[in-house]
């Protein structure tokens, strides 16, 4: 018998397209990488949540949630209990920066190894897990976003 557990993580994408990743430990599957984001506490909204962990695994408060990019539902065994989790993931953009110090080890109770920005190039070819494992399709699948050319006048 499984937990149920509602989770909500946020894909933060670069101005290049590189996602930010955080390396987990092996346990009832081999190492992974999943985007930040972990378990929404009682009463509170995918939303909600997810900024609160963004917050409580990067430091930053910045970041604007954009469209659901989508849900999946995944079984696994977090701290010795098996459980059923369906996640919400969201779309943010923002720049290319460190988690603040200090961001990651408040949070070594998650067992958060390391982090990295993948690029797009890195995410196709990986060979590690990452959490979803259709991520590489879906963010491969997004248009790009719009540029910015700044003031140009009419000749």
């Amino acid at each position: 018998m499984r937990t149920p557990r509602t989770a909500a993580r946020l894909a933060i994408l670069d101005p290049a397209g590189a996602v930010l990743l955080f390396r987990y430990p092996p346990g009832e599957i081999p190492t992974y990488w999943a985007m930040p984001g972990g378990g929404l506490e009682p009463g509170e909204s995918p939303l909600d949540g997810v900024l609160r962990e963004v917050e409580e695994e990067t430091g930053w408060t910045d970041l604007k949630p954009g469209p659901l990019l989508c849900t999946w539902t995944h079984d696994f065994t977090r701290q010795g209990v098996p459980v059923r989790q369906s996640e919400h993931i969201y779309l943010a953009r923002g720049p290319h920066r460190e988690p603040t110090p200090g961001a990651v080890a408040r949070h070594a109770d998650d067992d958060i190894l390391t982090w990295k920005w993948w690029t797009p190039g890195e995410l196709a070819t990986a060979t590690e897990d990452l959490w979803p494992p259709h991520l590489p399709g879906l963010l491969a699948a997004l248009p790009a976003p719009p540029v910015d050319l700044g003031y140009v006048p009419n000749p």
